[in-house]
């Protein structure tokens, strides 16, 4: 009963008040939702393809249409080439298309005619488009040719009228394709992660860790006041303080992490491919270690004032190290290797991991490090708290 009783008041005093429930719960959840917004959504992972058509026939605008269809390609109409041209160099665009002034014509001529590509750097994308495109090009000049023969064979009038009706034709046909009679189903075999999944984690889990500095404050707040001291001479045992102490912050934890979850996932729309109840798991094991970074950090410090330096000599290297702002790969060879020392890496492995179709089993390696470093940070923070020492500034 003493547990629970400190636990409430730790709750009441961290979020019972003003300024601790939007910083501890509605800011993450305002992160969480601009980080959605910025990485996780479609729009955000789709290609931008600046366009210029110059064409005026049908094959300049079946094109386009193709294009505009598929789900990873978001096209931008142009005026001129050289905005095109613009627009790529100042990336603006993945890659842009021209499609050149009588380019229907020239394929019912027989002539060979091509779509230009303009490209700043090869890419994934640009290397995709560049192979629907050509792709694209090779079933128009088919079905030109095809339109061509039968309708030379079947028209002995006039040059004027035979391209009239090889115009029709062209046109027709091209409106038969676009109707996409025969399709084919998308599976997603959860090959790789979901783009966007890293930066929406790392921000997630850099503004859990501010639950740190409140928990930090409210120790230092409670050794210069001398408090801590006062309350372990009461009669209460010195476990059911600590358990007390330890229910409360993890409760908010728990708390955030739903509240994050659950605007991300049934509000926003989310899809992370992972389960509820494993992403769950896998943020309260990150919550844990948070909680034992803030007691042994609290132990270490005496004087308030060195508080408010936890953000930028911890949460946000540690941040960086860890890959929440950009993927590990790009770093160099000592930084990759000093990451294995912060638990940001290891939970962004395993959400990843998950995401990529693994199961519990494959993230056991994340999970059993993240559990051991709050294992040891817990007990080094209640060895090194000694709550009888006021602290400096008391």
């Amino acid at each position: 009963m003493n547990s629970l009783n400190i636990a409430w008041l730790m709750i009441k005093r961290t979020i019972g008040r003003k300024r601790g429930f939007m910083a501890f719960l509605l800011l993450p959840c305002l992160v969480v939702t601009g980080a959605v917004a910025l990485f996780g959504s479609e729009q955000a992972t789709r290609a931008v393809i600046p366009y210029v058509n110059e064409d005026q026939g049908a094959a300049g605008a079946w094109i386009v249409n193709e294009l505009a269809s598929k789900e990873e390609y978001l096209l931008k109409p142009m005026n001129t080439e050289a905005e095109l041209r613009e627009a790529i160099t100042r990336q603006k665009g993945n890659a842009g298309i021209i499609i050149p002034a009588h380019y229907t014509d020239d394929l019912l001529q027989g002539k060979q005619v091509s779509i230009e590509l303009v490209e700043l750097r090869v890419s994934e994308s640009s290397y995709t488009l560049r192979a629907a495109v050509e792709g694209m090009a090779a079933g128009l000049h088919q079905s030109a040719q095809v339109v061509m023969a039968a309708t030379s064979a079947a028209s002995s009038q006039e040059q004027i009228a035979e391209s009239a009706a090889t115009q029709e034709l062209f046109e027709q046909l091209l409106q038969k394709t676009a109707e996409h009679q025969i399709s084919g189903e998308a599976t997603d075999l959860q090959m790789y992660p979901k783009p966007g999944l890293n930066n929406v984690t790392g921000f997630t889990i850099m503004f859990m860790m501010g639950l740190l500095t409140s928990a930090v404050a409210v120790i230092m707040e409670d050794r210069r006041q001398r408090t801590m001291a006062r309350v372990y001479t009461a009669p209460v045992r010195a476990y059911e303080i600590a358990l007390g102490n330890f229910m409360g912050s993890f409760a908010i934890g728990m708390t955030q992490i739903v509240l994050v979850l659950g605007i991300s996932r049934w509000m926003l729309h989310y899809d992370a491919g992972i389960p509820f109840g494993v992403h769950f798991l896998i943020l309260a094991a990150f919550m844990l270690v948070s909680m034992g970074i803030a007691s042994t950090v609290a132990g270490l410090i005496r004087e308030s004032k060195n508080a408010n330096v936890l953000n930028s000599l911890i949460i946000t290297p540690t941040c960086m190290i860890g890959g929440c702002f950009w993927p590990l790969s790009i770093m160099p060879d000592y930084m990759q290797k000093l990451a294995n020392f912060v638990p940001q890496k290891w939970t962004i492995q395993a959400v990843e991991t998950i995401s990529a179709g693994g199961t519990l089993s494959d993230i056991k390696l994340p999970l059993l490090i993240l559990c051991g470093m709050a294992a040891i940070l817990l007990t080094v923070g209640s060895v090194i708290l000694r709550p009888n020492q006021p602290g400096v500034d008391a």
